[in-house]
């Protein structure tokens, strides 16, 4: 995907997972997501804060006395006390926009909106389906960067192969699955393993549960 297709995919989902906000009930808000420790309503206030500002992100690392994943966390809880209508209203204010966080490259976006979308829509058992070419560009990503994900680093051993298109990283147990599912396994979702298989699943299964 280049550059344009990245940015109109965003888009899309942000404005997608807006109309899936907005229907949600108090209780869907309060409950726990793929993402651990976080309900849905604070995976929401998260995406919400997706284009925070250099001045503003420097502020919240002080509070977090410069831990990176407290300050995530710290803002997404602080940003989930406000209505949860604003949640929605702030992502379709997104749309059509280019501006990111600072010190991210414009794939980051991406895999935060496909995998957070996931993290809300699989407790809720609500259909949302991954554009797979979308998957494929946010997994290639996640596999070759570093922090916070370490992918390559933790599931050294396996190679991973899309089964809906031509996609694979890794060398060794071999693991089969659904774009989607192998996205949301790289990104410690063990919610996907159900829907992975191959050679190397066992053993997948050992090394997330040890």
């Amino acid at each position: 995907m280049n550059r344009d297709e990245v940015w109109q995919t965003i888009d899309h989902e942000r404005a997608s997972l807006a109309d899936l906000l907005d229907d949600l009930s108090e209780q869907e808000w309060a409950t726990t997501s793929l993402c651990a420790g976080w309900r849905v309503r604070d995976v929401a206030a998260h995406l919400a804060l997706a284009q925070t500002g250099a001045l503003e992100a420097a502020y919240w690392l002080l509070l977090a006395r410069g831990n990176f994943n407290r300050m995530i966390h710290d803002s997404a809880v602080r940003q989930a006390g406000t209505p949860v209508g604003h949640h929605a209203d702030r992502l379709r204010g997104m749309v059509g926009s280019r501006k990111k966080a600072p010190g991210i490259t414009h794939l980051e976006p991406l895999i935060d909106v496909l995998v957070h979308g996931q993290d809300i829509a699989v407790p809720l058992g609500r259909d949302r389906p991954m554009p797979v070419r979308a998957g494929a560009a946010a997994a290639t990503r996640v596999w070759t960067m570093g922090r916070p994900f370490q992918a390559r680093r933790k599931l050294a051993g396996f190679e991973f192969a899309a089964t809906d298109c031509s996609w694979s990283a890794g060398q060794g147990h071999r693991v089969e699955g659904p774009m989607s599912a192998i996205l949301l396994s790289l990104t410690g979702r063990k919610a996907a393993l159900p829907q992975l298989s191959g050679p190397g699943i066992a053993e997948l299964r050992d090394r997330w549960s040890s």
